[in-house]
């Protein structure tokens, strides 16, 4: 169930400009991981794993650096 609602949760939270951006497969176990807790919406999750970007996957980081530019 956790799964499920985290899931859903970041699904939201990259909605919009992000969903394009970032490949939400290659950083749902990230999220799951280090942003367990963290309220999805208005870009909250993609904060919390730039926030931990020494902490996160290769294919995570990967998407999160072509976010940047």
């Amino acid at each position: 169930m956790m799964k499920t609602v985290l899931t859903a949760g970041l699904l939201l939270t990259l909605s919009g400009s992000y969903a394009s951006a970032l490949d939400i497969h290659l950083c749902k176990a990230d999220v799951a991981r280090l942003c367990q807790g963290v309220e999805p919406g208005q870009g909250r999750i993609v904060k919390c794993l730039k926030a931990h970007e020494d902490e996160i996957s290769i294919g995570c980081a990967k998407e999160l650096k072509k976010m940047k530019g």
